[in-house]
C-alpha cells in the first residue's frame, strides 16, 4: 500500500468546506470529534499506510494487534478521507441526536473494534475456505466498515422509504447490501469484506446480541440510555400529533405507535 502523494488535497477542502456549511454548531461533539480525528490523523499520522492497515497477516499471525486502532482511522488518500467523513457527517448527526451523545461515543469505539475483529475472521475464512493465501494479507484502512454499520443503524431506526442505488429505487432495509455490491463492481480496490464486517456488525447491533452485551459493559449507564431512548421515542403531546424530542427531532405518528408497541413488548 503506497503512501498518499503530497500536494493540495482537493478532497479535503471539500470536506471542510462541508463541514462549515453545515456550521460547527450544528454538529454534535462525538460526531465533531470524530470528524477531527480522522482529519487530524490524515495530516499527522501516527504510522505509513503499510504499518497501519489491518490484514490477517499483520495483525493475527504478527501479533500487531495495534492495528486494530490505527486502521479505521487512517485513510489511503483526500478522496478516501472526504467520502467516508463525509457520510459520517450526516450520519453521526441523525444517530448522535437520536442516541445520545455518550453512547454514541461508546457505538463508535464499539464499532471500531468490533468491525476490524470481523473483517479479520472473514478474511481468515476466505483464505481457509479457497485455500488461498493471499486473503491474509489484504490489507485495508478506512472507516468506512464502521460506516456500513452505522448505516444499519440508521435504517433500523428510521425504516420506511428508498434509496437511490446505481438508478435504482432500493428500499432502505436492502440498501445496505445493494450498495454492497455496487461499491465493489464501481471500485473494485475497496475492501469487500470490510463492508461486509460492518454490515454484519450492525446486524449484530439491531438483530442480535451486541447492544444487550454493550449495556451489559456499560453497568448502571445502560439505564440511563433507556431513560433518553424512552425520551426520543415517546414523548407525546397527548393530542394525537408528535412533540419535539430533547434532541430538536419528531417523530411521525405512525413511528410513535410502533416504538410504544414494541417498548410495552419489551417490558414484558
Amino acid at each position: 500500500m503506497q503512501r498518499r502523494s503530497r500536494g493540495i488535497n482537493t478532497g479535503l477542502i471539500l470536506l471542510l468546506s462541508q463541514i462549515f456549511h453545515v456550521g460547527i454548531n450544528n454538529i454534535p461533539p462525538v460526531t465533531l470529534a470524530t470528524l477531527a480525528l480522522n482529519i487530524w490523523l490524515f495530516l499527522n499520522p501516527l504510522k505509513s499506510l503499510y504499518n497501519s492497515c489491518l490484514s490477517v497477516e499483520k495483525c493475527y499471525q504478527q501479533k500487531d494487534w495495534q492495528r486494530l486502532l490505527l486502521s479505521p482511522f487512517h485513510h489511503a488518500d483526500d478522496w478516501h478521507l472526504y467520502f467516508n467523513m463525509a457520510s459520517m457527517l450526516w450520519k453521526g448527526i441523525n444517530l448522535e441526536r437520536r442516541l445520545g451523545s455518550k453512547w454514541f461515543a461508546y457505538i463508535i469505539i464499539t464499532f471500531s473494534l468490533l468491525t476490524g475483529v470481523v473483517y479479520l475472521f472473514l478474511e481468515f475464512a476466505l483464505a481457509e475456505f479457497m485455500d488461498e493465501p493471499d486473503f491474509r494479507r489484504n490489507c485495508a484502512v478506512g472507516f468506512s466498515g464502521v460506516l456500513f454499520a452505522l448505516k444499519v443503524l440508521n435504517n433500523h431506526y428510521c425504516p420506511g422509504g428508498f434509496v437511490n442505488v446505481l438508478g435504482f429505487p432500493v428500499p432502505n432495509k436492502f440498501a445496505c447490501w445493494a450498495e454492497l455490491v455496487a461499491i465493489h463492481f464501481i471500485s473494485p480496490g475497496t475492501s469487500f469484506a470490510g463492508h461486509l464486517a460492518g454490515i454484519l456488525v450492525g446486524l449484530m447491533y439491531t438483530h442480535g446480541p451486541l447492544k444487550k452485551i454493550m449495556e451489559t459493559c456499560a453497568g448502571m449507564f445502560s439505564s440511563n440510555v433507556a431513560y433518553l431512548e424512552q425520551r426520543y421515542y415517546f414523548n407525546s403531546s397527548g393530542n394525537g400529533r408528535s412533540s419535539p424530542s430533547p434532541y430538536g427531532f419528531r417523530l411521525s405518528p405512525e413511528e410513535e405507535m410502533r416504538r410504544q408497541r414494541l417498548h410495552r413488548f419489551d417490558g414484558q
